[in-house]
């Protein structure tokens, strides 16, 4: 029987704005204390974007069953026209009404320094959504969203005796070592870059292995120098696929998340879970924006043999 995946995690709108200069060249030192500045932006896109909605976009192009629940705003519709385009499962959308659905603007110069401004809208209102909404999960991910929504998703994954993937990213400042080691320990998977791996540790004050001895498996993504996955007291180290080309890394480690959930619900060895969630980040930077790349699991199956010299699903 084919298994579902409950995937809680914000859904945002970015807003992408190119400066043609440098940011340095505007920016006096000696007057950061009275800053006003403004950049000129002939060049901006706007992209369906947010770490649950990448997930869930990622893991139902690999035609898994896949269930996105969160909490967006008012001006939601173009988001959930492409959804429905795309024939995803919407019926764990929330709409809060008088909130905006989060919205990062970013600015990047011609050193490809960033200055961003991100607005969390409707997804401070995650925790209004609840795991029991949904009558089947098998696996879930909670991945950054609301403060709330992040405790008490991963508290009711657990009661429920889901297994899920705790994925902190960007959302881990918001919380305390205690607070993270409870993750931990909730979860059945964690999930991290190793920017985010050192930051774990250094805020819980767990090394590596306490971490791992925690979970299942703890799962570490390093770009273009592959992966490594922490499970059965082993490591195994994931060579990196190859991109086609790199055009925007952003929304790669949603990619990969997508590669582990399906790698799990399919009962895959880590080795090859591994390598097909890196296959993905690969095809996702290959294109800007973090949706707008498209693939089946025939194209997959044949990227999959390419890359590895293996079979992906026997």
């Amino acid at each position: 029987m084919e298994k579902t995946a409950l995937i809680c995690g914000s859904y945002a709108f970015d807003s992408i704005m190119v400066f043609h200069d440098q940011f340095k060249n505007h920016i006096l030192p000696d007057k950061v204390h009275m800053l006003n500045v403004s950049f000129l932006v002939p060049t901006m896109r706007k992209e369906f974007g947010g770490c649950g909605g990448n997930i869930a976009y990622n893991l139902h192009l690999l035609g898994a069953n896949s269930i996105p629940m969160a909490t967006v705003g008012e001006d939601f519709t173009p988001y959930m026209n492409w959804m429905e385009k795309h024939h995803m499962n919407t019926t764990h959308m929330k709409v809060i009404e008088g909130s905006y659905t989060g919205q990062a603007f970013i600015t990047t110069d011609m050193d490809d320094n960033q200055i961003t401004a991100f607005h969390p809208g409707a997804m401070s209102n995650s925790h209004e959504n609840k795991v029991s909404d949904v009558s089947v999960a098998d696996i879930g991910i909670v991945s950054p969203d609301g403060r709330d929504g992040m405790i008490e998703h991963a508290q009711q994954f657990a009661d429920a005796q889901v297994p899920f993937i705790f994925d902190p990213g960007q959302g881990m400042p918001m919380f305390s070592g205690e607070e993270l080691i409870k993750f931990i320990e909730q979860a059945t998977y964690v999930a991290v870059n190793d920017y985010e791996s050192q930051m774990l540790q250094d805020k819980t004050g767990l090394s590596l292995s306490a971490i791992a001895a925690k979970v299942e498996a703890l799962i570490i993504t390093k770009g273009s120098q592959g992966s490594e996955i922490h499970a059965n007291n082993k490591l195994t180290q994931i060579a990196p696929a190859k991109a086609a080309a790199t055009q925007d890394p952003t929304g790669c480690g949603d990619a990969y998340r997508a590669g582990l959930l399906y790698g799990i619900m399919n009962d895959l060895s880590w080795k090859a879970t591994g390598q097909l969630a890196g296959l993905l980040g690969a095809i996702k930077v290959a294109h800007l924006g973090t949706q707008n790349h498209t693939f089946t699991l025939a194209d997959i199956e044949k990227l999959y043999q390419d890359n590895y010299g293996e079979v992906l699903l026997p």
